[in-house]
């Protein structure tokens, strides 16, 4: 199985090859930085507000992410750094990882704190700076009563910083 890392440099590298000497260079898509909120919904019963943010780094298929989860009697961050895969000129798929840090009795990834995997998909709304962002955080060991995984889902809308 390829790593994530040589699909995307395979897929570029095809990209790249297809488009040489077939006029000029087409821009990146139009995905990239963006603030956004929705809800979050989480195994340990906690729902709750979801306050999300990405800067996309242009130069590399990297994004530094934070989401703010708010609900059930808590507030948890969560910082990840993400590898950005590109499905097609609106859609990118992609995996982050970080920590969650949760402050107060129960939130949608736990009450401790703990190393976190983040994969998610953003779209892009053509011709509109709206993106649509959905996405999942595994927080491994997130809970103190026992211990576990605890996990959120989050989907929600986004506006493109330009």
């Amino acid at each position: 199985m390829r790593s994530p890392i040589g699909v995307w440099l395979a897929a570029g590298s095809a990209a790249l090859m297809a488009g040489l000497g077939s006029g000029p260079a087409m821009a990146q898509a139009a995905y990239g930085s963006y603030v956004g909120v929705g809800g979050s919904f989480g195994s340990s019963g906690a729902s709750g507000v979801a306050f999300t943010g990405r800067y996309r780094i242009l130069e590399a298929p990297i994004s530094i992410r934070a989401q703010a989860l708010v609900g059930g009697g808590g507030v948890a961050l969560v910082p990840t750094v993400s590898l950005d895969i590109p499905i097609d000129w609106q859609t990118e798929a992609y995996v982050g990882a970080g920590v969650t840090l949760p402050s107060g009795n129960n939130t949608p990834v736990g009450d401790r704190a703990s190393f976190a995997v983040q994969p998610g998909i953003d779209y892009s709304v053509p011709e509109s700076n709206t993106v649509i962002f959905g996405n999942a955080v595994i927080a491994f060991n997130g809970r103190r009563d026992g211990g576990g995984t605890a996990i959120s889902v989050q989907g929600g809308v986004g506006f493109q910083l330009r």
